[in-house]
């Protein structure tokens, strides 16, 4: 098992409410251009439930000198082989838009693998893997770039505003938007663990049917979880995903 420590000096998680006795952990996943400090206030509120590890991917924060990776494909590998130590007890993994990828191209791992951990796959603000995107936004200009970022939300617009900010997270930005933009599963690739999905009503990026369609991906069960609001969804409805995230945590 794991030291309590280790994880606080490992460059893939960040474990900010450490519970060394949890029965379960929750990984979660953010989106493109996000860091696994969007997640610190969601750690807070499921530490007495479970051990939470956030991601935190190459090319930002404490990372910044790292270059992105800009296939998913090669991110959810690097990201497998770190997660496996933290797997001696069962993991519910919850990702946000390109974080949901991630989080099913990790989950497959494990299970190509024949290799025990993902119980739960929880995925939000994300249409089914199969889904072809029908965006480059990897492909404009940086304001162009930057102004996708506003349009959806869930960033910082005083981060936004300050020019030398916005040039230190140019380049993970569209690494993260490549790695999403060109990402493509087969209809065919499955998990076994069951899958909730959820979304936004009104999300620009994400029809209610094309969320629905991840069932299509698991052999296991799956439900469609619906909140008011758009990309960013759950900034406002932070309770009820997590009450969501709480009923999956007795394993």
């Amino acid at each position: 098992m794991p030291g309590p420590t280790a994880v606080t000096d490992s460059l893939w998680f960040r474990r900010f409410h450490p519970f060394d006795a949890a029965p379960v952990r929750v990984v979660m996943f953010p989106h493109a251009g996000g860091s696994a400090g969007f997640f610190r206030d969601w750690s807070a509120a499921l530490s007495p439930y479970a051990d939470v590890l956030a991601a935190q991917y190459p090319g930002r924060l404490d990372r910044i000198d790292e270059p992105a990776l800009d296939s998913l494909p090669e991110l959810a590998e690097r990201v497998y082989a770190a997660l496996r130590p933290w797997a001696d007890r069962p993991l519910v993994l919850f990702g946000h838009s390109m974080g949901a990828a991630i989080a099913f191209e990790v989950t497959r791992r494990f299970e190509r693998d024949k290799v025990s951990g993902p119980v739960r796959l929880c995925v939000s603000g994300s249409r089914a893997p199969s889904e072809p995107r029908d965006s480059a936004v990897h492909l404009l200009p940086d304001a162009g770039l930057l102004a996708e970022l506003a349009r959806l939300g869930g960033t910082d617009e005083r981060l936004l505003a300050d020019p030398e900010l916005r040039a230190m997270i140019l380049p993970s930005l569209r690494g993260d938007y490549t790695a999403i933009e060109t990402y493509l599963a087969a209809r065919e690739e499955t998990v076994s663990v069951p899958v909730t999905s959820l979304t936004g009503d009104i999300d620009p990026r994400v029809t209610l049917e094309q969320a629905g369609d991840w069932a299509a991906h698991t052999t296991g069960a799956f439900d469609l979880k619906v909140f008011p609001g758009g990309h960013f969804y759950l900034t406002d409805e932070r309770a009820a995903v997590l009450d969501v995230l709480k009923s999956h945590l007795s394993v």
